[in-house]
């Protein structure tokens, strides 16, 4: 994984909403958290397969409001890697926490954030059908609730 790059995007750049909405479901959710973070984007050669979006919450606590990678790159430990790196870029400056949440039925992104350091600590309750206007259903279920995990930065 070598060949892969993080780079941060400017205020300028296109926003990459293709990869932006495999993570939320729509624009409009996206807009409300884009503007204030932080995006960054994981290039193979030329091609866009990964994107982040960072928000501070806190001059300690940061937040991961948006990770997916093209799905032709997922399952190939290429989520692993970006979190390596964003985990890497958070200490760099200086945050002491990363936090994510997810959906409570998304039992697989549980596993994968949990896997990669991150441990449960807060529910969000009725989430998704207070900020989103369609319900929202994933392995058959509607999602209500929001997860919420973090991972201590320090010590190493």
């Amino acid at each position: 994984m070598q060949q892969l790059r993080l780079i941060q995007l400017r205020s300028t750049d296109a926003l990459p909403f293709s990869l932006l909405l495999l993570a939320d479901e729509t624009i409009a959710a996206i807009e409300k958290y884009i503007y204030n973070s932080a995006v960054y984007v994981l290039m193979d050669a030329q091609e866009m397969i990964g994107v982040a979006a960072l928000y501070p919450l806190s001059a300690d606590e940061l937040e991961i409001k948006n990770i997916a990678i093209a799905v032709s790159h997922q399952n190939k430990g290429i989520g692993s890697f970006l979190i390596r790196q964003l985990v890497e870029l958070a200490r760099k400056q200086h945050y002491k926490t990363l936090l994510v949440g997810t959906a409570d039925t998304g039992l697989q992104q549980i596993r994968f954030y949990e896997r990669n350091g991150f441990r449960q600590f807060a529910i969000r309750e009725n989430f998704f059908t207070e900020h989103y206007p369609q319900p929202i259903f994933e392995n058959g279920i509607q999602l209500k609730d929001m997860i919420l995990l973090r991972r201590a930065l320090y010590p190493l």
